[in-house]
């Protein structure tokens, strides 16, 4: 059976990879689940005193090597995918004002592969639906992680206790996890 690719945007890519190491490109689950993130996180990282702060843990050997594996995409895939980022450019532009130029450029790799695209910022939610592009939550993810055993409910309460001790909770936080988990998040 093929991969079933999942593309991490860098904030869902921070929530989780201290937790979950090695996060990407281990296959997990029935579909054979596989996580990616772009090249442009390194560069985010790289522009950014607030994260390498913030998530110094980034840079250290072991998670750079679990970065080093990275979706290709054929030259017509490319093409196409540089065609749909000039498309949502300008709807961005003109019409949804709100994602940035980095958010386009993962919404257009989900909309070329066909691949849902993690994220917890809602404008980049709000462009992947106008392109039919599949978005999940990180909470979402962790769900399916979960009900893979990729990851047990004890990982998933210490993940989440972190975003509170962070003060790194998604919108809509409690609704979801109570939804998806059948629990109240813990404090």
């Amino acid at each position: 059976m093929a991969q079933t690719k999942i593309l991490l945007d860098s904030n869902s890519y921070f929530r989780l990879a201290k937790n979950i190491h090695p996060l990407l490109f281990v296959e997990f689950g029935q579909q054979q689940h596989c996580l990616y993130v772009l090249p442009e996180l390194e560069k985010e990282y790289e522009r950014s005193p607030r994260l390498q702060t913030k998530f110094a843990w980034v840079n250290t050997p072991e998670y750079k090597a679990n970065r080093t594996k990275r979706l290709t995409l054929s030259r017509k895939h490319e093409r196409d995918r540089r065609t749909a980022f000039e498309f949502m450019w300008d709807h961005v532009q003109t019409m949804l004002p709100g994602p940035s130029r980095l958010d386009v450029v993962h919404v257009s790799y989900g909309y070329t592969l066909g691949i849902p695209v993690v994220t917890d910022d809602a404008d980049m939610s709000e462009l992947a639906k106008v392109f039919s592009v599949n978005v999940m939550k990180t909470l979402d993810l962790l769900k399916l992680m979960l009900d893979s055993g990729h990851v047990d409910m004890a990982t998933v309460r210490s993940i989440v206790a972190y975003w509170s001790y962070e003060v790194d909770r998604p919108k809509d936080f409690v609704t979801d996890y109570r939804q998806l988990f059948g629990e109240a998040p813990p404090p």
